[in-house]
């Protein structure tokens, strides 16, 4: 897998107890349009700290370009952000 760290808008979901469940993402790719993914499975979910800093990662299922794939997402607790991480 690729690490990419690319900052993405995401529209997820959260249950009364709190837990954070991606559903569609949207980016601009390299050829200057935007994408809409959405995610069709979560495979794992974690929680990690890098320089202090919480995050959550969340690896993934989507098919992208009409084959299934596999990648991670991170959560950045401190800012809100969501990222794509490994692809």
């Amino acid at each position: 897998m690729k690490i990419l760290m690319k900052s993405v808008d995401m529209i997820c979901v959260s249950n009364k107890d709190g837990k954070i469940s991606p559903i569609k993402y949207k980016f601009v790719g390299k050829d200057e349009q935007i994408h809409i993914v959405k995610i069709n499975r979560i495979l794992e979910r974690n929680e990690e700290r890098l320089a202090g800093n919480r995050m959550y990662i969340y690896k993934v299922m989507s098919i992208i370009n009409n084959s299934q794939r596999v990648y991670e997402m991170k959560y950045e607790l401190a800012t809100c952000k969501w990222y794509i991480y490994k692809m």
